[in-house]
């Protein structure tokens, strides 16, 4: 875990065409290694934006309306879940508890966690992110 870790902090994600030097210096499987990156959602397989904003699905958000907050994220982003805005600025991607269920709905831009969110407060915090 260590070691992908480090690829993904080194260069963004973890390209398919390392697992096998991955596997060879860990002494695992090809297999093994697709295995871990792909279980844990932390690790991604292909380049991201400058940030990456992730909207919670989990239940108690969902409650709080993050269905339509994620759906609006979608139409002023442009873009779908996994994708990236053309600018390069910003990835979004789902995730399934942030662990900030009393203030749901809640998202994380990059390592920042934000709750009781609408899309105003989205809007803002792209705004200030994709302008420096």
């Amino acid at each position: 875990m260590p070691l992908l870790h480090a690829i993904q902090d080194d260069i963004g994600y973890i390209p398919e065409d390392v697992y096998p030097q991955i596997a060879q210096a860990m002494a695992l499987s090809v297999a093994e290694v697709h295995g871990f990156v792909t279980f844990y959602h932390h690790f991604r397989t292909h380049p991201v934006g400058e940030h990456i904003l992730q909207v919670c699905r989990a239940e108690s958000c969902q409650a709080m309306g993050s269905e339509q907050l994620e759906a609006d994220i979608k139409a002023k982003l442009g873009i779908d879940y996994h994708q990236t805005t053309a600018d390069g600025k910003v990835t979004l991607l789902p995730v399934y508890c942030l662990g900030n269920c009393a203030c749901s709905p809640a998202v994380m831009m990059d390592d920042d966690v934000y709750g009781r969110m609408d899309m105003a407060q989205i809007t803002e915090l792209v705004s200030e992110v994709s302008n420096g």
